[in-house]
C-alpha cells in the first residue's frame, strides 16, 4: 500500500510538472503575448520561468524534459546577448541529457563548447571536450570520436599552457591509438610525454612507464626498431636503464629473438609478481607473443 501512494504521488508530481512546462512553453512563445509586451525583460522572465521548470523535472528525475527546458532557457539567453549564461544552461541541458539520452548531450556541450570559444575560454572549453569524449567512451563506445575530442581538449590545454592536463588527454589518445593499432600515433604521444615529464622532478617517475609503452607499441611493429627505441630512451634518459621496465623490454627482446615463448611468459609472469600489469600492457604484450612461433595465446 505504501509503495502504490509512493508511485502515485510520484506519478502526480510529473503531470503537475508536465502541465507547468506546457503553459510555459505557450506562454513564451505566443506571438500574441509578444507582441502585446516589447523590452527583453518579459524575454528575461519566460527564461527564468524555463530554468525553474528545468530545476522541477531535475526534482522528478525527468531527464528528457528538464534538459529540454535546460535547451529553451539557453537559446533565450543567446537571444539576449547572455553568452556566458546561454552557455551554462547549454551544460545543465548536457548533464540532464546525460542521464537520458547521450546524443543530445553531446549536441548540448557541443553548443557550449562553441560559445566559450568564440569567447575565448579555451580551458572550460577543454573541460567539455573531455566530458563528450567520455560519453563517447562509456556509452556510445565510438573510440574514433573519443580520440577527436580528447585531442581537441590537449590542443586547447596546451595553448593555455596548462601542459598537465593536456599530458593527460594526450595519453588516453595514445592508450586508444595503440588498441587500434595506430602504433606510430601513440608511439609520438608517449615518446613526446615521456620528453616532457622526465626534466620535472615531479613528474619525472613517470617518464619511465611511457617510454615503456613506446617501447612495447615499436616492438609489435618491429623487433628491431624495439632495441633501436630502447637505447634511445636509455640515453634521453639514464633512469630508464635503471628501471624494471627496461630490464622486462630487454629480457622480451632476448627471448623474442631465440623465439623462446617460455622465456618470454616467464619474464612477463616475474614481472608481474612484483609490478602488475594493466590490461593495455597485458594486450599488448600478448600481441608481441603472438609472433612468436608456436605460442599458445596467452601469458601463463
Amino acid at each position: 500500500l505504501d509503495l502504490e501512494s509512493t508511485h502515485n504521488r510520484g506519478t502526480r508530481m510529473n503531470t503537475a510538472f508536465s502541465d507547468i512546462f506546457h503553459h510555459i512553453v505557450s506562454w513564451s512563445v505566443n506571438p500574441m503575448y509578444f507582441s502585446l509586451y516589447s523590452g527583453p525583460h518579459k524575454v528575461e522572465e519566460a527564461c527564468e520561468m524555463y530554468c525553474r521548470a528545468a530545476n522541477m523535472f531535475k526534482m522528478a528525475k525527468n531527464w528528457n524534459a528538464a534538459g529540454n527546458a535546460f535547451c529553451q532557457a539557453a537559446r533565450i539567453h543567446m537571444q539576449l546577448q547572455n553568452k556566458h549564461d546561454s552557455a551554462t544552461s547549454f551544460i545543465d541541458a548536457g548533464n540532464a541529457f546525460k542521464k537520458s539520452d547521450p546524443n543530445e548531450a553531446i549536441k548540448c556541450l557541443n553548443a557550449a563548447v562553441d560559445i566559450y570559444t568564440d569567447m575565448g575560454r579555451f580551458t572550460i572549453a577543454a573541460k567539455h571536450h573531455i566530458t563528450i569524449a567520455e560519453i563517447y567512451e562509456s556509452e556510445l563506445v565510438d573510440i574514433e570520436k573519443a580520440i577527436a575530442h580528447y585531442e581537441q581538449a590537449a590542443d586547447y590545454y596546451k595553448g593555455e599552457e596548462s601542459n598537465s592536463s593536456a599530458n593527460k588527454c594526450l595519453l588516453k589518445v595514445g592508450a586508444y591509438a595503440a588498441q587500434l593499432e595506430q602504433y606510430a600515433k601513440a608511439i609520438e604521444i608517449y615518446e613526446q610525454v615521456g620528453s616532457s615529464t622526465m626534466d620535472n622532478p615531479l613528474l619525472k617517475y613517470s617518464a619511465k612507464e611511457y617510454f615503456f609503452k613506446a617501447s612495447l607499441c615499436h616492438f609489435i611493429v618491429d623487433e628491431l626498431n624495439a632495441k633501436l627505441a630502447v637505447e634511445k630512451y636509455e640515453e634521453m634518459f639514464p633512469a630508464f636503464s635503471d628501471s624494471r621496465e627496461c630490464k622486462l623490454l630487454k629480457k622480451l627482446l632476448d627471448a623474442h629473438e631465440e623465439q623462446n615463448c617460455e622465456a618470454f611468459t616467464e619474464a612477463i609472469k616475474e614481472f608481474d609478481s612484483i609490478s602488475r600489469l594493466d590490461q593495455w600492457q597485458t594486450t599488448m604484450l600478448l600481441r608481441i607473443k603472438k609472433t612468436i612461433q608456436g605460442d599458445e595465446g596467452d601469458l601463463k
